[in-house]
């Protein structure tokens, strides 16, 4: 790397991977760094599931959706916030986006729908068949491959090199490496427990299923520059890891009619509320808590790889009683047949559920049922630096901070301002590609 970039690449997630094949098929020379002796970060870990509102898959599929929904959507789920603009800008883009992967690179993609998951109308979630991000992440690297863009693992940045105010490269394990552009694809901070008790003080106590660079960097160098921040007390949390096995319970199983119940064996809140925005009441249950639901749903599930592995492992109780599923995991056997008969009743359409549940999917349970101890993880945050509509880094004062992008986690998202409950499914990853992208077709246009 002893000749000058046009783009330095921080971060090999998918907006790492975005903005670089984005910049060189633009005509740039890129190269992209990574300090983990793995690429992916947390795209690789996620389902893969990007919102497209208005795409061609939803035409065909007779779907009628548009940019408009998603921003009602998304305004319905987080409310306004730091980066509404942001809102904006991504779901205009998030239909181009998914046809860009899936046609013009040629990603296993495809229009998901079974289901829709927490903030959203319609069916809009495009993902691999396989329901796994490593997927996405993989074709990423293929391309990336194919265009012969350097990728350097285990090579992580110490920190950015600016001159009058402008960054112009990076001190790389020591090395000065100057770059006409740079795009910060770092992620975000959750897997840093300072930066975590600072801005997400409510989440601190729970345990990290993110991958495990998300260190900050992006926040830190910001904060040094000057730059914007935004959103900075919002989070992605998943309300379900099953315990021991440390892998997703598939929130299809809580959307589509399960419930979740403490010790006791009774319900402690609407589980509509989503798989992120209900992580704070499960974390308020003590060390775990556990997901009920039957047949029905987990024949469902079972079409996602990683539940399939998750049930295979042992996961699953089985009982054609809530008081034998009670007691075959130790919760309260009374509780738990009052809290299915009450909650049945309510899916059913004789009367309101008590903890306000309205969507209740194929809801009333029936017989055998299936029991899961469950754990409240956090996944990844969602504040960061704020950018403008090319992805580039604001200053705190105003303007922006001349050559730098950021993407991503590393980036202000679109979950809301503060708290789990702004958070809908694909948030984080849209936001990635989107920004990935536009900042490496930005890169190009000012280097032009």
């Amino acid at each position: 790397m002893s000749e000058v970039l046009d783009l330095l690449v921080i971060g090999s997630g998918a907006c790492g991977l975005a903005g670089a094949i984005a910049a060189h098929d633009a005509g740039l020379t890129v190269a992209i760094v990574e300090k983990r002796d793995r690429p992916g970060g947390n795209s690789a870990l996620s389902t893969g599931s990007i919102p497209g509102a208005g795409s061609r898959y939803q035409a065909a599929a007779g779907i009628n959706d548009s940019p408009a929904q998603m921003i009602a959507d998304q305004l319905a789920v987080a409310g306004h916030h730091d980066a509404d603009d942001l809102t904006t800008l991504i779901a205009h883009q998030s239909a181009p986006l998914c046809e860009w992967l899936i046609e013009d690179l040629g990603a296993r993609m495809e229009l998901i729908t079974a289901y829709r998951h927490i903030g959203h109308s319609v069916e809009r979630l495009h993902a691999p068949r396989s329901r796994r991000g490593a997927d996405l992440v993989d074709d990423l690297l293929r391309f990336a491959s194919d265009r012969g863009i350097s990728l350097a693992l285990g090579n992580p940045v110490d920190d950015l090199i600016v001159e009058n105010g402008a960054v112009t490269g990076a001190m790389i394990r020591g090395e000065a490496v100057a770059a006409r552009k740079v795009l910060i694809a770092t992620n975000g901070f959750a897997a840093d427990r300072a930066l975590v008790a600072e801005y997400c003080p409510e989440i601190a106590g729970a345990d990290y299923y993110g991958a495990p660079g998300s260190t900050g960097e992006a926040v830190r160098w910001g904060r040094a520059l000057g730059a914007a921040l935004g959103n900075m007390g919002a989070y992605q949390g998943y309300a379900a890891v099953a315990y021991p096995q440390g892998q997703l319970l598939s929130w299809t199983t809580i959307e589509k009619g399960g419930i979740l119940v403490g010790r006791d064996g009774r319900r402690f809140g609407p589980e509509d509320a989503g798989y992120s925005g209900f992580t704070p009441q499960v974390m308020a249950q003590g060390e775990m808590a556990w997901a009920v639901y039957d047949t029905r749903l987990h024949a469902i599930a079972m079409a996602e790889e990683e539940y399939a592995e998750m049930s295979a492992m042992g996961a699953l109780r089985w009982a054609d009683t809530p008081e034998a599923l009670a007691q075959a995991v130790g919760i309260d056997p009374a509780g738990l047949a009052e809290a299915v008969a009450g909650y049945n009743l309510a899916a059913s359409g004789q009367g309101a559920d008590a903890l306000g549940r309205r969507n209740f999917g194929l809801a009333p349970l029936v017989p055998p049922l299936a029991i899961a101890a469950v754990k409240p993880g956090l996944f990844h945050t969602q504040g960061g630096l704020m950018v403008d509509a090319h992805a580039r880094v604001r200053r705190a004062d105003g303007g922006v901070i001349p050559n730098l992008f950021a993407g991503g986690g590393a980036a202000a998202g679109i979950s809301g301002r503060t708290g789990a409950g702004g958070y809908a499914s694909g948030n984080g990853l849209i936001t990635a590609l989107v920004l990935g992208r536009l900042a490496g077709l930005r890169a190009a246009e000012e280097l032009a």
